[in-house]
């Protein structure tokens, strides 16, 4: 049985040079329709070919974020 992770929210920032990096080598995946492993924060996440992905705009306050998002279901 697998171990329950806990809920968890965060954000890092990467230098520009780690955070091209990893958005080509996530690009490549895709492109190849393979999944993608990533560690984040100490956190090693693996996610599927079969993950659904998305677009986010947000504006509040005078400022806008932008987010490329991945989402898929853990066994």
């Amino acid at each position: 049985m697998a171990k329950k992770r806990p809920d968890r929210d965060l954000e890092k920032t990467y230098p520009r040079k780690d955070f091209v990096a990893k958005l080509r080598r996530l690009a490549d995946a895709i492109e190849a329709d393979k999944p993608f492993s990533i560690q984040v924060a100490g956190e090693r996440l693996h996610i599927p070919a079969s993950a659904l992905f998305n677009i986010e705009h947000e504006r509040e306050g005078g400022v806008d974020e932008l987010e490329f998002q991945l989402r898929w279901k853990r066994d």
